[in-house]
């Protein structure tokens, strides 16, 4: 037997008294969020470029009016409840402000945007009191679908949709060859590239999903049922996509044609999809029920009107000992400007060597020189760095030499020219803009292998410093625009041709690893004379 429950009206003599205690609590809150806004604007900043840039991500812009929703939607718990300040929550911060320096030093960005909305949720804690938060925990906790974290499923999506196509192609008797990401029948090649792994659906799946089971169930079984549900069906049904594809192009006998416009019927279908989980969610329903007895709690006791004023301020004190240690970090490396003479690149045969230009205006130096090679640009950049400069600096310049800040279709993966020295390099190709892009960079006058080690040796240079700067080199191509012509993704063959220029660049370039090692030296020298 199920109680209903009855629209809640209060008194407005009770509701006056509410709003009238609240007042101060709501002005130290927002004097608080304003602080964490100045404190840790960069995380803010990346975040929102993110929503911006990528599908994945655009429903973040929803999040704070969903969290606004969800709380208005607890009113009735809310009012005639006492806000009881926690000054001492602001000790709950010393371990993430760590945690945050940690993060910050390995450059590992969705990490900082996580910490710094911890950090926000102590600061509620800390001005409400645990009662008051534990009501409103719902609208809260929302809060963290403004991080755009998840990216990294993208490989382990891409396999998983890939094995589940060739599964399905073997059962439909469809003959195929499957090569890792890439499947061949008869009709024609597809790739599963990112945008085919289903991780925006996946996202914005799980997103609605918690939204929906705050709102429709009231048992913690039923809105983890729910949950586990929006997690594995975009997954699932996301493979059936990729499988539908396929077969459409075996039936059409093109793959061409089977694959235009697919993101925009993978929208449209996996909408369907999360209709028919609304509908299978409904009858299992919760939201005519009454909400759960909140626990006992102690008698409130009335608090100064300071009291919210002195909780925000510990808590903002302590944060900013993250960010003021940051800053020191980066700005003991020693001078302000680093010194650069950039290697002499061998020109490869049928191709014209434009005018070199350096920059050595900033902290970081940077020499840039183009290529015409026929109907393909070549743009080699060297971009040095401080010793001190955070991994995060250089992953901000990897995304913006190769376009993949900008581009919501890349497809990553590997270079290796064997001869030289780096043999192995990192290559991103983008659609728009249309770009492939070889790159690796040098960590105390070697090349680096990457990984974790080198992470964490980076996160130590950073603090400590190094007798080398750190230098990151890019090799782009791209096709020559006529001035007028519309911007076009690049063809495979055109894809297949700049990556072949590039590796013809790389190998004509010999002794490039003792180049780039004498340049580390000389730039932290005129780094040194310069302070």
């Amino acid at each position: 037997m199920t109680a209903e429950t009855e629209d809640f009206d209060p008194p407005q003599g009770e509701l006056a008294d509410f709003v009238d205690a609240l007042r101060p609590v709501a002005w130290a809150l927002g004097l608080g969020l304003a602080v964490f806004t100045a404190l840790f604007w960069s995380e803010g900043r990346a975040a929102v470029g993110i929503w911006e840039a990528s599908t994945a991500y655009n429903h973040c812009f929803f999040v704070i009016p969903i969290a606004l929703y969800l709380a208005w939607d607890r009113r009735d718990d809310v009012v005639g409840q006492i806000a009881q300040p926690m000054p001492k929550a602001a000790w709950l911060m010393v371990p993430l402000v760590l945690a945050w320096i940690a993060v910050e030093r390995l450059g590992i960005m969705e990490g900082q945007q996580l910490i710094v909305i911890t950090m926000v949720e102590v600061l509620f804690l800390a001005c409400l009191g645990w009662q008051l938060w534990w009501t409103l925990s719902a609208a809260l906790l929302y809060l963290y679908f403004l991080v755009p974290v998840g990216y990294f499923l993208t490989p382990w999506l891409q396999i998983v949709t890939a094995h589940f196509t060739d599964i399905g192609l073997t059962v439909l008797g469809i003959s195929h060859y499957t090569d890792d990401l890439i499947i061949e029948i008869a009709a024609g090649r597809f790739l599963i590239a990112e945008a085919c792994a289903g991780l925006r659906f996946l996202i914005a799946s799980v997103a609605f999903g918690v939204l929906y089971a705050c709102l429709i169930y009231r048992s913690p079984g039923r809105r983890a049922m729910f949950f586990v549900a929006s997690l594995i069906i975009p997954v699932v049904a996301n493979g059936f996509r990729a499988l539908g594809i396929v077969t459409l192009g075996h039936i059409l006998g093109s793959a061409e044609a089977a694959a235009a416009d697919h993101l925009i019927y993978g929208w449209i279908f996996n909408s369907f999809v999360i209709l028919l989980l609304i509908l299978a969610g409904l009858p299992f329903r919760q939201d005519h029920e009454a909400r759960p007895a909140a626990p006992d709690y102690p008698p409130p006791q009335n608090f100064g009107r300071w009291s919210p004023i002195l909780a925000v301020s510990l808590v903002g004190m302590v944060a900013s000992t993250g960010p003021a240690v940051a800053l020191w970090f980066n700005r003991s490396g020693g001078g302000d400007k680093m010194a650069i003479t950039a290697p002499h690149f061998a020109i490869p045969q049928g191709c014209l060597a434009q005018p070199a230009a350096t920059d050595q205006s900033g902290p970081n130096a940077s020499n840039r020189q183009d290529f015409i090679c026929g109907p393909i640009r070549l743009q080699v950049t060297i971009e040095v760095f401080s010793s001190r400069a955070s991994p995060g600096i250089l992953a901000v310049s990897r995304n913006r030499l190769s376009g993949a800040e900008a581009s919501d279709e890349r497809i990553f993966s590997s270079m290796v020219i064997p001869g030289i020295e780096p043999s192995r390099w990192r290559t991103v190709s983008t659609e728009t803009p249309p770009r492939v892009t070889a790159m690796t960079y040098w960590l105390d006058g070697r090349p680096s292998a990457g990984g974790l080690s080198e992470r964490l040796l980076q996160a130590r240079n950073s603090m400590l410093g190094s007798r080398y700067a750190q230098v990151l080199m890019a090799v782009s191509a791209e096709p020559i625009i006529a001035a007028g012509q519309k911007i076009q993704p690049m063809t495979t063959p055109q894809r297949q041709f700049s990556e072949r220029m590039i590796q013809i660049f790389l190998n004509a370039q010999s002794g490039l690893a003792d180049q780039v090692a004498a340049l580390a030296t000389s730039a932290i020298i005129g780094q040194t004379k310069g302070s």
